[in-house]
């Protein structure tokens, strides 16, 4: 029997991202999507320190918003890739840029 090779640091990292999804989905009532609520806890639980630096307290529902891209008033989890897509992305430029002071 063929020996099972251990998931990559990319498979573990999918993997989490499903997971993290799949803790906060469901709460309110449909596993499948964030509703606004479950949003909100995600934010101020997974993403604290980016949350807690925010001055504008209206920012949060302005993304849940602009990420809700059907209207529905739930992020599915293409909805929610793009939030994490999007925070990698400024976290990749902002890493990029303080590279080249260095």
């Amino acid at each position: 029997m063929a020996k099972v090779p251990s998931p990559t640091e990319t498979e573990r990292c999918i993997e989490s991202l499903i997971a993290v999804f799949q803790k906060y989905a469901g709460k309110d009532s449909n596993s499948y999507t964030l509703s606004k609520t479950e949003f909100l806890t995600f934010m101020n639980t997974e993403l604290a320190a980016f949350t807690k630096n925010q001055k504008d307290p209206g920012v949060l529902d302005r993304m849940m918003k602009k990420l809700d891209l059907n209207c529905d008033g739930q992020l599915d989890f293409q909805e929610f890739l793009n939030l994490i897509g999007g925070m990698a992305i400024a976290c990749h430029e902002s890493f990029s840029r303080s590279q080249k002071y260095v």
